[in-house]
């Protein structure tokens, strides 16, 4: 008797194949049979009509300060997602010496929007080395697996101090030696690879880049050199596209200085590519570049997202109009009692005569509206922008804003891409087989973005509403994949003798409510989470880790181990 048996579902293997009905058998963690007579089990999952897939995968993430607080790991667990990689763009808080935590804490704040009160409290900072942040990591259970890089920062701020920050400060032989011996004992502690920033968006609290942006050849060389060591890990990098001067030489630069690193390692590289408004080619000349590369020894993999990046807008946070007058009326309210200030007349009045903003109500075609019934829509279908409501309406923005307030009880969300806005592109990058999904950026930016529902948005808009490629294709994407590139050769495949991390769900059922604000951070501090609808269990290890959406209480998630 096995323990656990999913019968009837439509088994999709992670590996590209499409679905075929079968059945699949777990004993302990693994997947021992699929096929049509499997044997009777302990507990019985009835997938009839729905699709079975590995559990997904989530290489860029930041949760490393908050799975000690919550070990599900929320939103990203509401998401199909069974295993995740943090550590990303060279920011991580280890290693770190006594007094240092508190920069790297700001640091993470500075760059990825996580609160540092939260981080400080919410840590108990017991470790030095990587590995010892390693072994507190898998001190308590966690309901994901996990893994992730030793970052760039902590490394470089460990060997020089705050002059690791200074551009055109390069490290002494003897402080090189010192981080070369700081991701060894990483890689030997089970780290999956290393990490760094280059991007000059990547900013601490003094306006200084974080340490490693402006880390030269001869550095970036020898760390990742480590990696050729040990035979294993991935490279990683938010890479330096954005700057001053012509974009086609400085997206050849780096990722020449790429190719070099992954040569160097003899190992992948992966790193961040998104589509921007402003240089609308750069991405096709990033992959151009990348081929180049690949054709001559190095092992580039970039990622991107599958809809825009930017700033959520939520009334139970903050509003585009914040620092116009009047909004200020809303300051110490509750969500509720915010609804309730905009529907008197006399406010409602003053914060229309207010206006829109220097801007007027031109500037509100970036604002794309979101409404409950429609959920986490992401588009950015121009008909759907603040300014077309206003114009439907014969309103300014301000007023068509204030009557979807009044309409939704609150809860209308306004989406403000920065990066990915052309959907187009997006098709084309996403189907480019140079290129990877991820860039989920889960755990990061908490009160402006969440794009941890990533998985969701991908499977109902991309494969079943627009049919971009198959379900097959589409969950290997999620899947095989990532899991493959990492070398976590035991995840992200559904076949006998693999690990037992797997999906049921419903794909024509699955819906993205609209993201809502919480204060569930120590210290109490706010950050948006978004749920989900459609998945009917979630298994990590062979054993129900969600259930229609909630946790079970399992923690089952394990280190993940990189080949």
């Amino acid at each position: 008797m096995h323990d656990v048996v999913i019968s009837g579902g439509l088994v999709v293997d992670g590996l590209g194949s499409e679905p075929r009905r079968a059945d699949v058998a777990i004993d302990g963690d693994t997947i021992v049979a699929i096929g049509a007579d499997v044997g009777v089990a302990k507990r019985t999952l009835d997938a009839d009509g729905r699709l079975v897939t590995p559990g997904f995968v989530d290489v860029h993430t930041h949760l490393d300060a908050q799975l000690a607080w919550d070990p599900i790991g929320t939103s990203t667990c509401w998401h199909g997602v069974t295993s995740v990689v943090m550590g990303n763009c060279g920011m991580t808080f280890a290693p770190v010496k006594d007094g240092d935590a508190e920069f790297l804490a700001k640091a993470m704040e500075s760059v990825e929007d996580i609160p540092a009160p939260s981080i400080l409290e919410g840590m108990p900072w017991t470790w030095t080395t990587h590995g010892d942040y390693l072994r507190w990591l898998g001190s308590e259970p966690k309901g994901m697996n996990y893994g992730g890089f030793v970052g760039h920062g902590a490394v470089r701020y460990w060997a020089m101090g705050d002059r690791s920050l200074d551009a055109g400060a390069d490290p002494t032989d003897e402080e090189l030696a010192v981080m070369v011996d700081l991701v060894d004992e990483a890689m030997r502690s089970g780290a999956v690879g290393f990490s760094t920033s280059r991007t000059g968006r990547h900013v601490t609290r003094d306006g200084r880049n974080v340490p490693g942006t402006w880390a030269v050849e001869r550095e970036l060389v020898a760390l990742s050199s480590v990696l050729r060591a040990h035979g294993r890990g991935v490279l990683g990098c938010a890479p330096r596209f954005d700057g001053e001067g012509p974009g086609t030489d400085r997206a050849q630069s780096e990722v020449a200085i790429m190719a070099e690193m992954s040569r160097a390692a003899g190992r992948p590289f992966t790193f961040n590519l998104t589509n921007v408004l402003s240089a609308p080619n750069q991405w096709r000349e990033v992959l151009d570049f990348v081929s180049e590369a690949n054709a001559t020894g190095a092992n580039l993999r970039p990622q991107t997202t599958s809809r825009s990046i930017g700033v959520i807008f939520s009334l139970a946070h903050h509003t585009p109009f914040g620092r116009l007058p009047g909004w200020n009326v809303l300051e110490g309210k509750t969500l509720e009692e915010r609804v309730a200030v905009l529907r008197d007349p006399s406010v409602r009045a003053q914060i229309i005569a207010s206006g829109d903003g220097p801007a007027g109500i031109g500037g509100t075609r970036e604002y794309f509206v979101m409404m409950p019934d429609r959920g986490g829509r992401y588009d950015c279908n121009p008909t759907e922008s603040l300014a077309a409501y206003a114009e439907r309406g014969g309103t300014s923005a301000v007023e068509a804003y204030l009557d979807l307030i009044d309409e939704s009880n609150g809860a209308v969300t306004l989406n403000w891409p920065i990066l990915n806005q052309d959907f187009p592109a997006i098709s084309e990058m996403l189907t480019d087989p140079r290129m990877m999904l991820g860039l989920a950026d889960s755990g990061a930016h908490v009160g402006q973005i969440l794009d941890a529902s990533q998985p969701t948005f991908f499977l109902s808009y991309w494969i079943r509403e627009r049919g971009l490629m198959s379900i097959g294709e589409g969950v290997n994407c999620l899947t095989g994949q990532p899991a493959e590139l990492f070398g976590f050769g035991d995840r992200g495949r559904l076949v006998e003798g693999a690990k037992a991390d797997v999906n049921v769900f419903d794909l024509d059922s699955l819906f993205l409510p609209l993201p809502t604000f919480a204060h569930d951070f120590p210290g109490g501090a706010g950050r948006f989470v978004q749920r989900s609808e459609g998945y009917g269990w979630t298994l990590v290890n062979g054993e129900v880790f969600m259930e229609n959406g909630e946790h079970t209480g399992v923690l089952t998630g394990k280190p993940l181990l990189a080949s």
